[in-house]
């Protein structure tokens, strides 16, 4: 299955992705640099909460903090 993901390259080339990817195995992926500055660091972060919320509402998530409660 091909998907579509974002994702910062520095001067460097170290590619970064702005949020997770699940993939099983190593894969090849394809890198188109678009002629734009990043996000903002906000943006970015918004852009991540939607990933992050269905990780954080797992009932896995809960049982792992209860001790902390």
């Amino acid at each position: 299955m091909k998907q579509t993901v974002e994702a910062i390259i520095d001067e460097k080339g170290h590619v970064r992705l702005v949020e997770p990817v699940e993939i099983k195995g190593m894969r090849r992926a394809l890198v188109t640099i678009l002629d734009e500055a990043p996000a903002e660091i906000d943006e970015v972060t918004q852009l991540a909460e939607k990933a992050l919320a269905e990780d954080w509402l797992k009932p896995e998530e809960d049982e792992a903090w209860t001790h902390l409660q």
